[in-house]
């Protein structure tokens, strides 16, 4: 056993999604699902006794909603980070799960080697949003205020020491778009969306495409 792995709960109410994720994650040295649940109830119970570093948790649950069972599970496992993965693409559900302390937001159509990279980045203190919630996460923002889970560091300039080029892509990532999409609109590789996204986020100090789709919004750059 990894003594540096991180602890993941499972909190599903599918029990062959539980059982198919567990054995997907256990796949990873770096990974160890401590334990699973299949309602809010359960998962605040095993939360509170296995302490994990990580919990997986789905919006759909019998009573208590994911969503809603969001400040118990914080209270149960104060150091976890909690990651939604579930089957709603409603913006109300996204802004409500950040606004209640998620660190991000996928959906269950996600490949195994993504939720894989986008469990690593949670735990590195980002904030993980399905690409294609991308532009609902904008329009919550514009019809509210922006999650307090999304802090973002605010750049000299709006837009200050972009190229040309990264500003067309800032502006279709605030769109909701894709790297695949991005790419096809500006006649691109995908691979050099990539680099051109990694560029701009660097430029602009921020640390994910979600929080660039929030700072386009803000300073009107989409």
């Amino acid at each position: 056993m990894n003594p540096e792995a991180i602890r993941i709960l499972v909190v599903d109410d599918h029990t062959l999604f539980r059982r198919g994720l567990t054995a997907l994650l256990s796949r990873e040295a770096q990974f160890q699902v401590v334990g699973d649940a299949a309602d809010a109830g359960e998962a605040q119970r095993r939360a509170k006794a296995l302490q994990p570093d990580l919990i997986l948790l789905d919006n759909h649950l019998p009573g208590v909603n994911g969503v809603d069972a969001l400040p118990a599970l914080h209270e149960a496992a104060p150091s976890a980070r909690v990651l939604m993965l579930t089957v709603s693409e409603d913006e109300q559900d996204l802004a409500a799960a950040l606004r209640a302390g998620a660190c991000g937001y996928l959906l269950k159509t996600i490949e195994g080697d993504a939720l894989v990279v986008a469990i690593r980045r949670a735990m590195r203190g980002e904030s993980v949003v399905a690409e294609e919630m991308t532009g609902k996460l904008v329009a919550a923002f514009q019809a509210a205020s922006m999650p307090a889970a999304i802090p973002l560091p605010v750049p000299a300039a709006p837009g200050d020491g972009l190229s040309p080029r990264e500003l067309q892509i800032l502006r279709l990532i605030a769109r909701g778009a894709s790297n695949k999409e991005i790419g096809r609109e500006l006649g691109i590789a995908e691979t050099t969306v990539k680099i051109h996204v990694q560029h701009l986020l660097r430029k602009l100090k921020l640390s994910s495409r979600v929080q660039a789709a929030v700072y386009a919004s803000e300073h009107r750059l989409n």
